[in-house]
């Protein structure tokens, strides 16, 4: 990539569509960074907890409004820092996940985030999924992908990935709520999914993540 400037790359779409599995794959082709944004509300949820504070509102917004996040690519595999420290391992914990919701509703820390996504992604060589990183989040980025699937590609494809887990799922329960997710992301007040004016259509039923990849790689 080096014969060519490194490019901001937005990529957005349902649940399912299997943006993170393939947005991975791409960075680290590419040598860019991804921003893995789960993360950083994980990092906040972290800082929260280190706090030692009641989990009000207040406490998150206190600990959002001093934190600082940032994101780098180790060895292809995207870093998390919380204030200078790797914390990769640390916001994977039970106790992170079971406060990341609320963490993660709260407006202010979802307001301080996307600064810091933008921070990053003034870097360049940066690739950030979600459902509005192209129209809210980086609405200027250089390249932005819409990545969908048909609600019964995206439905089989959990399935299958939650049963090779161990866990006892029906199909057509994973296809309902699907469906349903579709439908709140599609409504909610705040950034809800969309698909950005100028992002280009992937369509991924059918293909394989090999010729999701390449597809990718050749948009960029």
């Amino acid at each position: 990539m080096s014969e060519t400037r490194k490019r901001v790359v937005a990529v957005d779409g349902p649940a399912g569509a299997g943006k993170s599995t393939v947005s991975k794959i791409v960075a680290a082709r590419l040598e860019y960074t991804y921003i893995d944004t789960g993360a950083m509300y994980r990092a906040v949820a972290l800082k929260v907890l280190e706090s030692k504070l009641p989990l009000t509102e207040e406490a998150i917004i206190d600990a959002a409004r001093t934190v600082e996040i940032d994101q780098q690519s180790v060895d292809g595999v995207t870093k998390t820092f919380l204030d200078g420290r790797d914390v990769s391992t640390e916001i994977r914990t039970p106790e992170v996940s079971k406060i990341v919701s609320p963490v993660a509703k709260v407006g202010f820390v979802r307001q301080r985030l996307t600064e810091l996504q933008r921070k990053m992604a003034a870097r360049g060589g940066v690739l950030m999924d979600g459902r509005d990183i192209g129209t809210v989040v980086l609405p200027t980025a250089d390249v932005k992908i819409f990545l969908t699937a048909s609600v019964e590609e995206r439905a089989r494809r959990r399935f299958e990935e939650l049963k090779a887990k161990g866990f006892d799922v029906t199909l057509e329960e994973i296809e309902k709520d699907i469906a349903t997710r579709d439908k709140i992301d599609s409504e909610r007040e705040i950034a809800p999914l969309k698909q950005a004016d100028d992002a280009i259509l992937l369509d991924t039923t059918g293909l394989s993540i090999e010729e999701v990849t390449a597809a990718i790689i050749k948009l960029i």
